[in-house]
């Protein structure tokens, strides 16, 4: 008891190691980590409520600039800006009919992502 109070009171942090001596896996993992890289430009993108909202309803059904732009009350400058992005990051995909365009997810694993979210964010209610 008399060492807690003594680290505490010197300022140590508990919740740190008292020396630095990585292990020998420290190589393995720093190859590991790369296998993530550039994971986090989705999640940034994932980080604004209209392009995630812009995703779900994707999700529901393929939909052109126009409705997205209607159930979102936006622009549509607005909403083909978050589109834009989206496609750069291969998270939707569009197709012509004649003059109109239609967005839909690009594949099932944008939809499992969003899913998996709600899961958790449900989980904590």
């Amino acid at each position: 008891m008399t060492a807690r109070v003594t680290t505490e009171r010197l300022g140590k942090n508990n919740d740190l190691c008292d020396s630095f001596c990585p292990s020998a896996s420290v190589d393995h993992l720093r190859e590991k980590v790369l296998e993530v890289a550039g994971l986090s430009e989705i999640f940034k993108v994932l980080g604004d409520e209209t392009r995630t909202k812009v995703l779900f309803l994707l999700a529901q059904q393929e939909l052109c600039v126009c409705d997205l732009a209607a159930v979102l009350e936006m622009s549509l400058p607005a909403v083909s800006h978050h589109l834009r992005l989206l496609k750069a990051l291969r998270l939707v995909k569009y197709r012509r009919d004649g003059n109109m365009v239609y967005y839909s997810l690009d594949d099932e694993h944008i939809l499992n992502l969003i899913r998996e979210a709600q899961d958790h964010f449900a989980e904590g209610r």
